[in-house]
């Protein structure tokens, strides 16, 4: 005989959702459960009940307790035996939630009725596949607060291994399965890492599908499981027709055509559709919503985005910082500041009412502490008599040095250790000059002369010399920008050029800016415009410099958000989720490798669809260069976007910023030695190299085998022709051919969801918190372009409000800081790279010990991180009133850090 029990852990209903409710602690097909540590083993099946890390008080939060002393019972089929399943669930009353939900649900709860399941064998029988063997989930009784089900099973001798369990969900309602525990077989225990909303048998009636934590490739998958595995991946695929359900766990992918709203009663919304030869883009899930009436190309829009049901965080736990914050912040907080400043373009009048915005902050509706209560980060009650003011936190570089953001090295130091570290590079040729059509756009010859920089830099070198010794690098947001300068000085509030900044760099291993050239092309009847601003000695030059100093951060914030955060992590990264929950099977090792790394990014991608990238969103009302923002994201994506130049040496190589060299560190050598992003990148980068390499070559050995594992072929396909499918046909793609090949990138799409997003994410309020340092929009055009009119007199009668008129307006202001604010706070629930071990790896000896292995990178990264910060000879991230660099420290505690590498894009 045969004795087995199985005990299911963790089961919860679902209730209403709440834009007010934050990320969940679990998410679907494997997602995070308790580290393996915590799961019931042999030695631990005695204990009364299992403590679980990020445990929350939601609504039916079930917890497993692991039954004791399951004896066998004979019973009247030969060679069976009789098990017990044990389940506790720690929230209030089930029956009196199913009963107020639905009656019929409390009955069927109550008649032990709530789940059916079934154990398959991963074994054949004469060829077939083994008859499934059913039990029921039954309440028992409440303790403490946790409600007891017990499940039974007759299990005939024979019946092999259990690789899979089928879920039939006999409610009304969803319910949340985390792992499922059978013990009893020779192999016991055989855990399930389920973690995922099971749909009712009501609105879909396929079974769930729950493989085991054991991986195997395609050609290693047990007889008995190869049908289950086919059918899983079918099911996530869908047929490609219909409008998604929010119960549905479908992939697919769409175009970005739903920016827009073509059906407004303002013609100001329609947006062009991005995913096509027009304007190349990276593909979206798809949702099947109704196509708009005046544009057919264009889907509706709608109060919520689909994203596919296990992929949403917004049911399990309670409110805190995360996604579920942004999105009150979106959609309930900011209409309050619009109403309360009724001017849009209203602006600062003194730098010291920019100061109030920490001091006493903007009063706020009094609204039974709503604001307060949701967010606490950013609403305070200030007054004796209970008033509630916008009350911004001090950013840290402002704690720091309250002035750092007008001084040139400031400005020069954030290039290599601030929000945007990726796109300064090296001067290769020279002189200066614009690939644009001169016909259309003027002189393509740049203004900075040999004899300007030579001026500038004291003679110390000949531009020549400069070059050669590789000092010359470059902000060079001109071709990209000109195209659309005149398109955007049609909108109301704002203007925009083209732009290059140069830098030198000194003996001292810092830079120092010394020329920046703003470009306007031939608008109507006006020729083109250009002018190169240095820093002077004169009361006119300096206020001219610091002007263009401001068009220049305005350039490089926008470019910043559109491309190096938005397109370059969160838009990118979409198509290999979608491909990978599409063609990597749930048990596939590959799978099991990336998972963790794609944690919440498809919701976090939806609400930025809905409410920051879309017409009349944040980033167009709030960025350069307004309406066109997303369309110059495409521009950047067809002209720039290259995956195998995503890899973080590659992208140094590419940006002149390294050359390869067999004997320096990490074999690069670096063109600024001092450059704290790329410094501490590196060492990140090794460590997840390695630790995929160590995983790569324990599950293909040969290199066969990569090329023979469809599945996983399968997946990178689709990537190219499907996710990516505007750039599928271009030759750098990389071939997956041998296990190295396959190395770089996996190690090429976790840098980019771990190290390259906390790089530009987590310190946006530090160093745009204060937004004279970073403005988002330039709002006026430089006082030269025209100086006859009467801006270019009052610039010099008064300089200072130049400069404040050409800042964003205070709407602007303030709504960017408060969605600065919460980007960059951690949840309380984050993972952090290489902290928590999967339950998968956990019971891998040879990948548990892999694991560990990073963890110890890591912890050692934490360490050369904090000495590299107390070096003054480091001077890009140590001396007086300097921000540390911290950005690429792998831990962090809740809140606004300016710390800690997430294991994904999860905000």
């Amino acid at each position: 005989m045969m004795n087995a029990s199985s005990h299911l852990h963790r089961l919860s209903s679902t209730q209403p959702s709440s834009s007010l409710l934050p990320k969940p602690f679990i998410l679907s097909r494997g997602r995070r459960s308790p580290p393996a540590s915590l799961l019931p083993t042999r030695r631990t099946r005695r204990s009364s009940t299992l403590e679980f890390q990020g445990k929350q008080k939601c609504l039916l939060s079930i917890r497993a307790s692991v039954i004791d002393n399951v004896k066998a019972v004979k019973t009247s089929k030969e060679n069976a035996s009789s098990a017990k399943a044990v389940i506790r669930a720690t929230a209030p009353g089930l029956l009196s939630n199913l009963a107020s939900a639905n009656p019929f649900d409390a009955y069927q709860d109550w008649a032990g009725k709530t789940l059916l399941l079934e154990l398959v064998s991963a074994d054949i029988d004469s060829g077939l596949e083994k008859e499934t063997i059913k039990g029921y989930a039954k309440k028992v009784k409440t303790e403490n607060d946790e409600e007891i089900y017990e499940s039974e099973f007759k299990v005939p001798a024979g019946f092999g291994e259990v690789g899979a369990i089928l879920v039939q969900n006999e409610l009304h309602q969803e319910v949340f399965l985390n792992t499922i525990v059978l013990d009893g077989f020779p192999n016991s225990p055989i855990h399930f890492n389920c973690s995922s909303w099971v749909h009712s048998m009501y609105d879909n009636p396929r079974k769930r599908i729950f493989f085991s934590n054991k991986s195997y490739l395609p050609n290693e998958t047990p007889t008995g499981l190869k049908k289950l595995r086919e059918t899983d991946l079918e099911n996530l695929r869908g047929n490609g027709e219909g409008e998604r359900e929010k119960f549905d766990r479908i992939y697919d992918y769409d175009t970005y055509n739903d920016l827009g709203d073509p059906d407004s009663s303002s013609d100001d919304l329609a947006r062009p559709v991005l995913g096509s030869k027009v304007h190349p883009y990276p593909r979206r899930c798809r949702t099947g919503r109704p196509r708009s009436e005046k544009d057919p190309l264009s889907e509706t829009r709608s109060s919520s985005v689909y994203v596919p049901r296990d992929e949403t965080f917004e049911d399990v736990k309670q409110s805190t910082f995360g996604a579920s914050t942004l999105k009150s912040v979106l959609h309930a907080f900011l209409p309050t500041l619009e109403v309360i400043l009724l001017n849009p373009h209203l602006g600062f009048p003194h730098f010291t009412e920019i100061d109030t915005l920490f001091k006493e902050g903007i009063p706020v509706p009094k609204d039974k502490n709503f604001f307060q209560l949701l967010l606490p980060r950013l609403v305070k009650i200030v007054t004796d008599g209970g008033d509630e003011a916008l009350l911004f936190e001090s950013p840290e570089m402002m704690e720091r040095d309250k002035f750092s953001w007008f001084r040139d090295e400031e400005f020069s130091r954030q290039t290599l250790a601030g929000l945007n570290p990726y796109s300064l590079e090296l001067v290769t040729e020279w002189p200066l000059k614009s690939k644009l059509d001169p016909e259309i756009y003027g002189s393509p010859e740049s203004l900075i002369t040999t004899e300007l920089v030579e001026r500038e830099i004291r003679g110390v070198m000949t531009i020549d010399e400069a070059l050669k010794q590789k000092k010359m690098f470059i902000l060079d947001y001109h071709d990209l920008l000109l195209p659309y300068v005149s398109k955007v000085r049609e909108i109301e509030g704002t203007t925009l050029y083209g732009s290059r900044t140069l830098f030198f760099l000194t003996m001292e291993g810092t830079l120092e800016p010394i020329a920046i050239e703003l470009t306007r092309p031939p608008i109507g009847d006006k020729p083109q415009w250009k002018q190169v601003f240095t820093s002077g000695w004169d009361g006119t030059s300096c206020w001219l410099w610091r002007l263009a100093k401001a068009h220049v951060c305005a350039h490089d914030s926008g470019y910043h958000q559109l491309v190096i955060h938005w397109l370059r992590t969160h838009c990118c990264t979409e198509p290999y989720i979608i491909a990978a929950n599409r063609q990597l099977s749930a048990m596939h090792p590959i799978y099991r490798l990336l998972h963790p790394h794609f944690r919440y990014t498809m919701e976090i991608n939806a609400l930025a669809r809905q409410s920051l990238i879309n017409a009349g969103g944040i980033i167009e009302s709030c960025f350069s260069p307004g309406k066109y923002a997303i369309e110059l994201s495409s521009a950047a994506y067809d002209q720039l976007w290259r995956f195998d130049m995503e890899a973080l040496p590659a992208d140094l190589i590419r940006r002149g910023m390294a050359v390869e060299d067999p004997t320096a560190e990490h074999g690069l050598k670096l063109a600024i030695e001092d450059y704290p992003f790329a410094n501490d990148g590196l060492i990140l980068w090794d460590a997840i190299k390695q630790w995929v390499r160590d995983y790569v070559n324990h599950y293909y050995p040969e290199p066969s085998l990569v090329e023979s594992d469809k599945e996983l072929q399968d997946w990178w396909t689709e990537v190219r022709t499907k996710g990516h499918a505007d750039k599928k046909d271009e030759p750098w793609w990389p071939v997956l051919k041998t296990p190295e090949d396959l190395v770089n990138v996996l190690t090429t799409i976790i840098w980019v969801a771990a190290g390259h997003h906390a790089a530009v994410n987590f310190g946006q309020y530090v160093y745009a918190g204060y937004f004279p340092n970073r403005p988002t929009i330039a709002r006026t055009n430089m006082p030269t372009e025209d100086p006859v009119d009467d801006e270019y007199k009052n610039f010099l009668r008064k300089p200072e409000f130049a400069l404040l008129k050409c800042f964003p307006s205070k709407i602007q202001a303030t709504k960017v800081m408060a969605v600065l604010d919460v980007l960059s706070s951690h949840s309380p629930d984050e993972e952090y790279l290489g902290d928590q071990m999967e339950p998968s790896w956990a019971e891998n000896p040879v990948i548990k010990a892999a694991f560990e292995q990073f963890n110890g990178r890591l912890k050692e990264l934490e360490g050369i991180i904090d000495e590299r910060n107390t070096n003054l000879n480091l001077k890009n991230r140590a001396g007086a009133g300097v921000v540390p660099y911290e950005l690429l420290k792998p831990l962090s505690k809740p809140g606004v850090t300016g710390m800690g590498v997430p294991n994904s894009i999860s905000i």
